[in-house]
C-alpha cells in the first residue's frame, strides 16, 4: 500500500501472507526504515564486500540471517551497509512499514534489482585475494537475475489518515 511519495521519501506498508517471499533485491543510494507491524518474518540481507567491484558474481557479505516477530525493534539500512541487498520471507502472516529516502527512480539510478545467491565455495577460484578474517560461512556470491515469473506484486489502497507536505 503506497502511503505516500514525494522526491525526497516514499512510505509504504507491504502485506504478507504466510510463506510469501519478496525475493534478494537491493535499494542503491537510499536508507531504508523498517518496523515489522504484525507477525513474524525471516530477514536474509547482505552487503557487497567491495562496494567498488562491479563484476558479476559479486562478493556480498552476510549480515542478517534471522527471524523477526512483532513486536520488534525498527531497523535501518544504508546505501552501503546494514544488509542493503535482502529478501524476506513470510514465516507467518505479517505486515512492515517501509520508508525510503530516497525513493526508487530510474531517471536518477535508483531501480530495484534481484539477486541470486550462491555459496562462496561455487565460485571460489575467482576470489583473487583471500583475507584471513574472511569467513566463507559469512560470504556469498550474487547474480543478477530476473524475479521469478510468478512473483506478483499486488497494489492496495491506502485507507488511513491523509498524509500530506
Amino acid at each position: 500500500m503506497h502511503i505516500y511519495e514525494c522526491r525526497d521519501f516514499s512510505m509504504g506498508i507491504f502485506c504478507l501472507p504466510t510463506s510469501a517471499v519478496i525475493p534478494l533485491h537491493n535499494h542503491p543510494g537510499m536508507t531504508v526504515f523498517s518496523k515489522l507491524l504484525y507477525g513474524s518474518m525471516h530477514v536474509k540481507a547482505y552487503d557487497w564486500w567491495d562496494p567498488n567491484d562491479v563484476k558479476e558474481p559479486r562478493l556480498a557479505k552476510l549480515v542478517v540471517d534471522r527471524t523477526f516477530s512483532a513486536p520488534c525493534e525498527p531497523s535501518v539500512l544504508y546505501p552501503t551497509s546494514g544488509g542493503n541487498i535482502h529478501a524476506f520471507t513470510a514465516v507467518t502472516s505479517c505486515a512492515f512499514l517501509d520508508v525510503f529516502a530516497p525513493p526508487y527512480s530510474n531517471e536518477d539510478g535508483r531501480h530495484c534489482s534481484y539477486y541470486q545467491d550462491f555459496p562462496f565455495s561455487s565460485f571460489k577460484g575467482s576470489l583473487k585475494e583471500q583475507s584471513s578474517d574472511i569467513r566463507e560461512l559469512d560470504l556469498a556470491w550474487l547474480e543478477e537475475c530476473q524475479p521469478a515469473d510468478d512473483y506478483i506484486v499486488k497494489g492496495a489502497p491506502y485507507r488511513g489518515p491523509r498524509i500530506s507536505p
